[in-house]
């Protein structure tokens, strides 16, 4: 193993441990919503896209083997048939992207900002078709009535996550020594 690679094995199961908690964490406004999207950008912000995808990829895995880390404490592959399991896919579509624009244009901030909008623009897309065709199932709903019950009451609160991921996640970087592949 190359030197400081358990280390960052050590960080990415940290990191998938906090997007468990942050999972939990509700706000409770007209839409509720969780904190799980703010660790996700967390994570690639301080951990970089190679090391923060495998993050993300922990912390499903382990949902998805039965551990109640998702949101409302819910765990199991059954999760993923649910409405809402697309967005549970979608976060592993976010470090994805996340991780090829870095890897292509550096991680300075305004790259990403950039990779982490594009991340999250993919996981809507991909959790609201997601969303579409699993409720269809059992009552016919558009793409528009989606979006307004799955993305459109979120926008702003996860613009405002990402920034205070950047701002939590620059800080991180320093604190967290260790030299960062995209």
């Amino acid at each position: 193993m190359k030197k400081g690679t358990v280390y960052k094995m050590a960080l990415c199961g940290l990191f998938a441990a906090i997007m468990a908690v942050c999972s939990w964490i509700t706000i409770p406004t007209a839409v509720p919503f969780t904190m799980q999207t703010f660790a996700i950008f967390c994570t690639l912000g301080a951990l970089g896209g190679q090391w923060g995808t495998i993050s993300v990829l922990v912390y499903l895995l382990v949902g998805f083997a039965g551990m109640p880390v998702f949101a409302g404490f819910s765990g199991g592959i059954s999760s993923l048939f649910t409405a809402s399991g697309g967005y549970l896919l979608g976060f592993l579509f976010t470090a994805l992207v996340y991780w090829a624009i870095t890897s292509a244009f550096g991680s300075k901030l305004i790259v990403s900002v950039i990779a982490m909008a594009a991340g999250l623009i993919v996981c809507y897309v991909f959790g609201t078709a997601w969303f579409v065709l699993v409720y269809s199932k059992t009552e016919p709903v558009g793409v528009l009535t989606a979006l307004g019950w799955c993305v459109f009451p979120f926008v702003i609160p996860d613009c405002l996550k990402i920034a205070l991921a950047l701002v939590i996640s620059l800080r991180v970087r320093k604190l967290v020594k260790y030299e960062q592949t995209a």
